[in-house]
């Protein structure tokens, strides 16, 4: 399953990522296609703007600087007609003088040739030349186009070799906002629907036509304007996108998205199924301890009790009244016991059910504490132990269940005689912080490790020793202890380490 989780992530990641490329890839084909249409719309823009300047002047024909016309002649026979057909082509060639408007050069003006052709064809009778009359029967007139050098400078050929001639400024031939527009235009046209940066470069230097945070990158896009007709230019005009990536991102942010979140359901999913597996396995170890604990806790009493019915029976020992008490008294006590561990475990029970009806008052700390350990007090003096009380609250009085508390207390004690591997030494203290009274309860028994106070409160949890039963217990007890308190509104922690004792802390709010 990790596997199987693990090549699913790759697999997107490499998905979105080729995704990523293609849209970059289409990103830089929308970009060049635009800039050609721009560099082209520069081209007709520049040409129609030349058009417009010099064609009333080529087209102004009232006051030449001079005419030459030229005359050719060609006389045809037509014998079964008896006719002669003469053609006649009248070439008619006409200079100017056009105002340099358009370009700055030295001369004030330029020379322009118009040329014209008009051909005449006449057709004469032999008969009637025979005799002297020279009137053409038919006569045709034809006035034809002729390429002339009017026409050539309205051919883009020859306005390109003019820019190339006199190297006209790139800040008159094109303005920045006319860049700026067709711009614009062309790459909304092409999906490219961003900030840009631009700016006309001569060569490798930066000129006028330029927008103001223009920074030229390696990922810059260019392309050469103003071709001359070699399709070379030094001029090439360069775009740039700031937010570039943003763009790129945007296009594909569904696709990402969606991926994030299935992935994270599917993640989420899947960790809640480990987890809820490694805690199935926590709770049925758990609980094979307890029954193991729970076994050997009622397997003595029961022990002791069958061998004290079995003196009982006894003939020798029925008589004796004295021993008969004992063994009854003992059958009592081991009876009482197992009472007190099916009642622990009815307890925890009715607590995780909020079945548990427990009723307060008005009790003093010191007294409860006091009172606990005259329940414990036998088992630690047995031990050659102590338990010290250092009670220097002012203030101890709180809302609380007598019988419930006292136990809470005996449990922490007993707690500590159980951990104790020498003679039990058990200081209590009490202070006041606040609107709270504190209890700490202190051993110098094992201790316990950081993890094991993390979940010594945890129902059924015992720290593993290697040995189940070489303290007695079912993980039973500390649980209990912090229900009853989070039910008086109190707080119960833990401070301990390995081989150094434990501290448990209780607070409790105080009562005017």
């Amino acid at each position: 399953m990790s596997l199987s989780l693990i090549g699913i992530i790759f697999v997107q990641s490499f998905f979105i990522n080729k995704s990523l490329e293609n849209e970059r890839q289409q990103f830089t084909l929308n970009v060049k296609r635009s800039l050609s249409f721009v560099s082209k719309s520069i081209e007709d823009i520049e040409f129609r703007n030349y058009f417009e300047k010099i064609q009333p002047y080529l087209q102004d024909s009232k006051e030449p600087d001079s005419t030459l016309i030229q005359r050719l002649f060609v006389a045809l026979e037509d014998e079964e007609n008896d006719q002669t057909i003469v053609h006649q082509n009248i070439i008619l060639e006409e200079r100017f003088k056009i105002p340099s408007l358009f370009f700055e050069i030295d001369a004030d003006s330029m020379s322009v040739s118009k040329l014209t052709s008009e051909r005449v064809t006449e057709v004469y009778s032999n008969s009637a030349l025979d005799r002297g009359s020279t009137t053409p029967l038919k006569q045709y007139r034809q006035v034809n186009s002729m390429p002339t050098d009017a026409q050539k400078f309205l051919q883009k050929e020859t306005f390109k070799e003019l820019m190339s001639v006199y190297d006209y400024p790139i800040n008159k031939r094109i303005g920045p906002e006319i860049v700026e527009m067709l711009l614009k235009k062309n790459l909304k046209n092409e999906g490219v629907d961003i900030d840009f940066e631009y700016a006309i470069y001569d060569q490798d230097l930066s000129t006028q036509i330029r927008s103001d945070n223009f920074d030229k990158t390696v990922s810059s896009y260019g392309v050469p304007i103003f071709l001359d007709n070699n399709n070379e230019s030094t001029f090439n005009l360069w775009v740039d996108f700031p937010e570039r990536n943003k763009f790129l991102i945007s296009s594909i942010l569904w696709m990402i998205v969606l991926s994030i979140i299935f992935t994270s359901v599917i993640i989420v999913a899947y960790t809640s199924a480990i987890y809820q597996l490694i805690k199935q396995r926590q709770i049925s170890q758990i609980k094979t301890d307890f029954i193991n604990n729970m076994t050997h806790e009622f397997k003595t009493p029961i022990a002791t009790i069958n061998l004290a019915l079995d003196s009982i029976k006894n003939p020798k020992i029925i008589g004796d009244k004295e021993k008969v008490l004992r063994y009854l008294g003992m059958i009592k006590d081991e009876n009482k016991r197992m009472h007190a561990q099916v009642e622990n475990v009815l307890r925890i029970s009715k607590l995780e059910k909020n079945e548990l009806n427990i009723s307060k008052e008005r009790l003093k700390l010191h007294d409860i504490v006091e009172d606990a350990m005259t329940h414990v007090q036998l088992i630690v003096e047995d031990r050659k132990g102590y338990i010290k009380l250092h009670l220097d609250a002012a203030k101890s009085s709180v809302l609380a269940n007598e019988t419930h508390f006292t136990n809470v207390i005996v449990n922490v004690f007993d707690n500590a005689i159980k951990y104790s591997n020498d003679a039990p030494k058990i200081d209590v203290f009490t202070e006041n912080i606040g609107n709270n009274v504190l209890l700490k309860i202190s051993d110098q028994g094992s201790g316990m490790s950081k993890q094991v106070q993390k979940r010594v409160f945890e129902k059924f949890y015992r720290e593993h020793t290697g040995n189940v039963h070489n303290v007695k217990g079912h993980g039973l007890g500390l649980a209990y202890v912090k229900r009853i308190i989070e039910d008086h509104q109190g707080h119960i922690s833990v401070e301990s380490e390995k081989g150094k004792g434990s501290t448990f802390i209780i607070r409790l709010p105080l009562i005017s």
